[in-house]
């Protein structure tokens, strides 16, 4: 009888994975800025306009009222948001120095992008988690399925966004960082219907067929129609991974090359 020995790298990178990871999400939920644009911001935008009465009467669907899907645009806000700010905190991590402290460290380069996003991911889940409670407790109906499709397509689909934030993060100089992420994805969540769809045969309708936030939307709300959506959808939210994936793997490519 042989013991297969696992290799002591590969030991080594785990663990250091495990640790940054736990110090990862005490930074991030000790930052209050996180804190608010997380797990405030998206249940009280919902609580504010998506709550009405009016909303909660108009129903859309079998068991599914207004409110529900206002409820699932806000909630895939506050993810994406969650998803973008905490990939591109590698914007300050650089210019603070932080990430070449971690060259001393069993941290490898590539382990250190993976902690990011599953960190963000993390608090993305818990974003999604807070917002849907306040929609249970506002009144949106929808179907028990579809609470549970929405909050997973919501929550996953956000991964896409943590490689857009990644991306910014290197690219973008850190004092331009924050700036320019809060007003981008604001006006990318208008223009691509997150918030309000466009009417159908419009030219807003075809140009918000392009905007990464497209295909997130209609797929997060696919579930209150019966789980139908169009293959362009898809189309959108792979081409946008791609191009953010390639993008940040290109400058995390060149940060490292560097040091």
């Amino acid at each position: 009888m042989t013991a297969t020995a696992t290799h002591p790298t590969a030991v080594s990178q785990a663990a250091a994975i495990r640790v940054y990871l736990r110090l990862e999400l005490r930074r991030m939920l000790r930052d209050r800025r996180t804190l608010v644009f997380s797990l405030l911001i998206p249940p009280l935008l919902f609580l504010a306009f998506g709550a009405s009465a009016d909303n909660r009467a108009t129903q859309i669907g079998p068991g599914t009222n207004l409110a529900a899907s206002l409820l699932v645009s806000v909630a895939l806000y506050g993810a994406v948001l969650t998803a973008t700010t905490g990939g591109a905190g590698v914007a300050v991590e650089r210019a603070q120095g932080w990430t070449r402290q971690l060259r001393l460290t069993p941290l490898a380069p590539w382990a250190y992008v993976l902690v990011k996003v599953l960190a963000s991911m993390t608090v993305g889940a818990a974003s999604v988690l807070v917002t849907f409670a306040a929609g249970a407790f506002a009144g949106a109906t929808m179907p028990a399925a579809a609470w549970v499709l929405c909050a997973l397509i919501a929550w996953g689909g956000s991964l896409v966004f943590a490689a857009f934030g990644l991306f910014m993060g290197y690219l973008l100089p850190t004092e331009s960082v924050v700036r320019v992420l809060g007003p981008v994805l604001t006006v990318l969540s208008f223009a691509g219907g997150l918030f309000m769809p466009f009417t159908d045969g419009t030219v807003l309708a075809a140009i918000s067929r392009t905007v990464p936030t497209y295909g997130l939307a209609e797929l997060a709300r696919a579930p209150l129609g019966g789980g139908s959506f169009e293959l362009v959808a898809v189309a959108n939210v792979v081409a946008w991974a791609a191009i953010f994936l390639a993008g940040a793997a290109w400058r995390f490519r060149t940060e490292t090359a560097r040091v």
